[in-house]
């Protein structure tokens, strides 16, 4: 490198020469920028051109949308095994969008159809394909992103679930979740891809539970607060949630028969279904881990049933906007390892299953 302490004259000339070389240099340096600049016009272009557009079947009226510059999305990849739904979580560009489609008599199938043929002719690869009770039925329900209701409505006895990958140089995760009622159908689509400024920034496996929290990886804490509470308006929590636990219902040991008197809890859920007869619901009986498995599903099953009459006979809720039935206990709330965590699991369940 030129040593600038040398003589005047050769000093001059030595300026001269280091002038001529940072010319050169930021005429290097120019170079990189533009080169740099139009890879990243590239990119962007490259992105554009792969962007996935997704053609709803029918005539869609959208009903919820939403775009997080920068969030994550944790995408089921394989059935609910034993209350834990395996997912790949996604972090970058997150879409969230609901659909209804006011035509009666559409399949849930005819409905995700042609979106899968959609994403697998964009380069997506699928990872899990299923209906609802392939996927897991309510552990599977109750573990996913759903959008709430009005803006997306599931039936948990119909219903299908759909998610892919598409890899290369623009990664992208997308979930489909459908279902319908005797009026219309339903689609959720939420995507998680490049963020604006960016590829996406991570995927990583993960799990879910039907409180749609991350698995623990041991065992919960035994507590009485592990079990889901009750309290507020009812009515708000079904429509914002979906689904609540039946508080203070008391069953005789051994008992499928639901005790003597009145229940705030049944009163509540009555005025709400009675207000709204377009509301169905499915009551779901739960049992702890004591006895078989098929011993505790019958006697779920009796129980919600019971549940089902009292509703019927005393407080006047038709019996066509309700259903019982049973999951004994395979949907645990906390431990079967205390009693505490054992009259937790003790409970019946209200799911809204149809917005007709």
């Amino acid at each position: 490198m030129p040593r600038l302490f040398a003589p005047v004259a050769l000093t001059l000339c030595l300026v001269g020469a280091g002038s001529a070389l940072m010319a050169q240099e930021q005429a290097q340096e120019q170079t990189q920028e533009q080169a740099q600049e139009q890879a990243q016009e590239q990119a962007q272009e490259q992105v554009l051109e792969q962007a996935l557009t997704l053609d709803v079947p029918g005539d869609p009226v959208a009903t919820f949308a939403q775009t997080e510059a920068l969030g994550s999305y944790a995408l089921p990849t394989a059935p609910a095994r034993q209350g834990v739904v395996p997912v790949a979580i996604g972090e970058g560009e997150v879409t969230r969008a609901a659909f209804r489609i006011d035509t009666a008599g559409l399949s849930s199938l005819q409905l995700i159809a042609p979106l899968r043929a959609q994403l697998i002719a964009a380069g997506f690869a699928v990872l899990l394909d299923c209906d609802g009770a392939a996927c897991g039925g309510f552990d599977f329900r109750f573990a996913i992103e759903v959008i709430a209701p009005p803006d997306m409505f599931v039936d948990l006895g119909d219903y299908r679930f759909l998610s892919a990958r598409r890899t290369g140089d623009v990664p992208e995760l997308v979930g489909i979740l459908v279902s319908r009622t005797t009026a219309a159908g339903f689609v959720q689509i939420i995507r998680v891809g490049p963020a604006a400024d960016g590829p996406l920034t991570r995927i990583q496996g993960g799990n879910l539970t039907p409180a749609g929290l991350p698995a623990p990886a041991t065992a919960p804490v035994d507590t009485p607060d592990a079990r889901p509470v009750t309290t507020g308006d009812v009515a708000a929590r079904l429509e914002s949630e979906g689904h609540l636990v039946l508080d203070g219902l008391a069953f005789p040991t051994g008992s499928a028969q639901l005790a003597e008197g009145t229940f705030a809890s049944l009163q509540a859920l009555a005025n709400y279904l009675l207000a709204n007869p377009g509301r169905r619901v499915a009551l779901v009986g739960h049992t702890d881990s004591q006895g078989s498995l098929d011993g505790n599903i019958a006697l779920s099953r009796r129980r919600a049933g019971s549940v089902l009459e009292r509703l019927a006979a005393d407080y006047g809720v038709p019996r066509s906007q309700m259903e019982a039935d049973g999951m004994g206990y395979l949907a645990p709330v906390a431990s079967n390892l205390t009693p505490e965590g054992r009259e937790a699991n003790r409970r019946v369940e209200v799911i809204v299953t149809s917005t007709e």
